[in-house]
This record gives structure tokens, sequence and C-alpha cells, in this order.
């Protein structure tokens, strides 16, 4: 089934590409229609995993080049199975939101006030080059052969370098190549690694067979800052952020969903699963260094996202930040900071994605991307100004929305082991309230700006593709032990083979001394 669903955005993406010139219409329909499919597959097999079960199920196992000990293998657990589930709904949603998006001007309605450039490859092609990177996305976190898991982590750069490379904005060739060079570097890095592990091991790359080595304390140590500084240029973690502002701020706002929301993912995947699963005691010994950075990330970016004059760029800060979030959820080494954590990037996906979005409609409607350009937006489209105060409100945490629970179990679980990094981290939360409330005050209130006057709020469309995300963020906020209950045994898995038990609690009973 896993299988399945890698091959069908492909087929679908080849399908595309083998249409006459000018059928864009068709192959616009073409890609929802497959990428609809497969997400209803998915969420039929999710709804199959048993969380008491095996802890990868759905699993398949063929050679594929036998001499090296590579296999296809495939399969889910808890955690890559919600991040499965979040691409998948992902990807047809920003396929409708960008029906638009690769037409000669991006459908803009109103006279660009930023230099606009028209695309340099065909409809087709870039929605084509959207369903080859869901297959991507579905591959990498369903792998269970660290190699396989490698060709689809290198894989998902080719599609994601040519959207933004041949859609994107003005400075898009020089995001494009900075997006790609930053990629490969870790993806040598990890392959080095990847390499040395094998050296070292059984003779096959399997990951059930990987996690069983006992590797020497230095080896294993030089290995995992391998892995590491590849899923942490992956992420982007601070100081290896700097490609991120440029990428998500001239890719195409679809694209930039999708970079953002699932392909970042890869990275806090990778040291949840690989780094600490592989390398537990180095794991271990490097946790305070991570922290540390991960603290650094939360402020960093935070304070960089309130001085932002360009919206996607602003986003693109406040990922930085939350990732940073992640990473210390998943180095506190707690069951509530890693649940906290696996939890944070299913949220963040989807609040970050449906502020893409929101924002890509304004800078369709405005012509310019510039905080500056925007002012009473609220007056002439309601719905749209609605829409971005629910997403915004989300990306600051706000209780009842899906983030805040991440984000407090993340907190919570710091706290229980690194007490100073969780309060210093706190701030990061007050940090997010301004710039998040600061950028809405500009854009949506205050007097209506000429150029917006005639701004015309949601069409039908676009509210289609808005409105399930902005369903799961409600969702999520009041109950989100549905997706928790999949993701605890897998993150109890984790804690297991790192040998890290939840502190004990140190509250004294009363009347007792402690």
């Amino acid at each position: 089934m896993l299988t399945l669903l890698i091959a069908l955005p492909v087929l679908g993406a080849l399908g595309i590409a083998m249409l006459p010139r000018g059928r864009d219409t068709l192959a616009k329909q073409v890609a929802l229609g497959v990428s609809l499919v497969v997400a209803v597959l998915t969420i039929a097999l999710a709804l199959r995993f048993d969380p008491g079960g095996p802890r990868f199920q759905f699993t398949e196992s063929y050679w594929w080049i036998k001499q090296f000990g590579v296999h296809w293998a495939v399969g889910v657990d808890g955690v890559s199975l919600v991040l499965i589930v979040l691409s998948v709904i992902l990807v047809p949603l920003v396929l409708l939101a960008s029906w638009t998006e690769a037409d000669r001007f991006g459908g803009a309605e109103a006279p660009a006030a930023d230099p606009v450039l028209p695309p340099t490859r065909s409809v087709k092609t870039y929605f084509a080059l959207l369903l080859s990177l869901e297959a991507m996305m579905i591959g990498v976190f369903a792998a269970t052969d660290v190699f396989l898991f490698y060709v689809f982590f290198e894989a998902m750069l080719i599609p994601m370098y040519f959207i933004i490379g041949s859609y994107g904005g003005p400075q898009r060739s020089y995001a494009a190549v900075k997006f790609l060079l930053y990629s490969l570097l870790g993806g040598l890095l990890m392959l080095v690694a990847l390499i040395a592990l094998y050296v070292q091991g059984p003779g096959t790359f399997l990951f059930t067979e990987l996690a069983k080595l006992n590797l020497e304390p230095t080896t294993a140590k030089w290995l995992f800052l391998g892995f590491f500084v590849a899923f942490a240029i992956k992420a982007p973690l601070v100081p290896f952020h700097t490609w991120l502002p440029d990428a998500a701020g001239q890719a195409p706002a679809g694209a930039a969903v999708l970079l953002v929301g699932v392909l970042d993912k890869v990275g806090t995947y990778g040291m949840l699963r690989f780094c600490l699963e592989l390398f537990p005691s180095a794991a271990r010994w490097f946790a305070p260094v991570a922290i540390t950075l991960a603290v650094i990330g939360i402020i960093y970016g935070a304070v960089l996202a309130i001085g932002q004059v360009d919206l996607k760029r602003l986003i693109a800060y406040t990922s930085i930040s939350h990732f940073g979030f992640i990473v210390l959820g998943i180095f506190a080494m707690t069951a509530q900071g890693q649940s906290g954590a696996t939890l944070y990037m299913v949220n963040h996906g989807f609040s970050t994605g449906a502020l893409f979005l929101i924002v890509g409609f304004l800078i369709v409607r405005r012509g310019s991307a510039r905080i500056d350009a925007f002012g009473g937006v609220q007056k002439v489209a309601p719905l749209l100004a609605g829409t971005f105060l629910i997403a915004g409100l989300s990306g600051l945490s706000l209780p009842g929305l899906s983030s805040f629970v991440s984000e407090f179990l993340v907190l919570v679980g710091t706290f229980s082991r690194y007490r100073v990094p969780a309060v210093i981290a706190t701030v990061g939360i007050i940090l997010a309230a301004v710039y998040i409330l600061w950028m809405y005050q500009r854009t949506m209130n205050g007097p209506t700006a000429e150029p917006v006057k005639g701004m015309k709020d949601l069409s039908r469309r676009e509210l289609v593709a808005l409105a399930p995300i902005l369903a799961i963020i409600v969702a999520l906020g009041f109950y989100p032990k549905p997706v928790l209950d999949v993701i605890n045994p897998s993150v109890q898995d984790t804690m297991s083979r790192v040998q890290m038990h939840d502190p004990s609690p140190t509250v004294a009973e009363k009347g007792v001394r402690p």
C-alpha cells in the first residue's frame, strides 16, 4: 500500500508531462484528482493503523541493490504516519489554492507594485513537479532502509529547485541555487556518515538492523555529527538557517507551504528517528549543544521576524523560531517533550501552511509582498482578514488552537529536565505575539490604503482550500488526543532505545520533607 501511495503521484506526474501543449486546465484537474485519491487512500490506511500493535506497520521489504545490502523497505510508525498524513492533506489544498499560480503572471488581479517575472516553464510542468514532490515526501517518511531514506532525502531537492527557480520571485535563481547548495552539503555529510555506518554495521542499511549496533563512543559521535548537521541544515536550525528566508521568500506561495510545512520537517524527523536511535550515547552527549542551538534559534528567529518588511520572509523567520521549539522537545529526551515536538511538526505544518496560502492570496491581489503595501484590508475583505487572524493566532500558540498544545508539551517536557532553557524559550511566546499581532495590525487594520480599496474577498475556490486547514487547527486545539495516541507508542520506543526515562517528580508530599 505504501509503495502504491508513492507510485500514484509519480504516475500522475508522468501523465501530466505527456499531455499535449496547451491543455493546462486538464493538467490541473489531473493533478488535483491524483492528489485527492492519494489523500483518501492514506487516510484509509491511517484508520487501519493500530497504535497498540507492532511499531512498524504496513511494512514491505524487497532487495534493491543486493550487493550493497540496500532494500526497498517501507513501513510506518506513529511518527512517520502523522507526517505522511500532513503531507497528503496539504498537497491537494495547495494545488487548489495554486490554480493560477503558474500562469504567466500568477493570476494577478492588480498591477504589480514589485517586479514580477513570468514563469520560465509551462503550467503543466508546475503541477507535475508538485506531484513528484508529493511522492518524494511520502517516500522519505515511509523509508525504513536508511539508504532509501537518503535517496528520497536528496530526490526531494529536484522538484523544489525547479519550482523555485522557474516560478518564483525576482531573485528566484539566487534563492534556488542557495537552497540546492545548502541541501547538497548536508546530504554529502550524511552520505559520508552513512557509508561509515555501513562499514561498521552488519552489511545492510535496514534501520532495524543498524539500530542494534553498539558503536565505539568516538565513532558514534562523529557519525552522529554527520547526520545531525545534515538534518540541522534541512530543518533549518541556527546557524544553518540562512537559506530558508531566501527560498521561502522567492518561492510561489503554494510551494512555500510544502517547503516550510513538510520538507523542513524531514530535518526534525531525521533527528528524532535516526540521530537518537542510531547513536543513542552520542545523542545524550550532544543534547546540551542541541538544546543551546534550539534556544538561540527560538529567540533569534523571533527577533528577526519582528523586523521584516516582507510578509513571506517574516513567516519564514517565525518558522526558524518554531523549529527551535521542535528541536528543544526532541533533545529534552522526555516523553512529553518528544510527543510535543512531533505534534508540533504537524501543527506547524497546518498553521504555517494557512499563513503562506493567505499571504499568497494577498500578494496576488496587491501585487506586492511588502507589509507597508497593505492597510485596512479588513474593511474591504473581511473573510480574508478573518482567516488571516485565525492562522496568525495559531502561529502564536493561542490556547484553543492547535499549536498551543504542542508548544505547552515541549516546554513542560523540557522544564522537567532542563529548567533554564525552558524558561528562556518561553520568551519566544511573547515575541511571537509581537510579530504576529503587529503584522496583522499593519496589514489588516488602520486606514484603507488606496490600492487596497478595490481588493476582492476570498473566492469560493480559495475558501475551499483554506477551510480544511482552519478546521484542523481548531479541532486539534481542542482535542489532540487521537494524534497523540498514535504518536506516544513510537516516542516510548525511542526513549527506550536512547535509555532515557522521564525525571521523577520533585514536589514533596504534604507533611513529608523532600
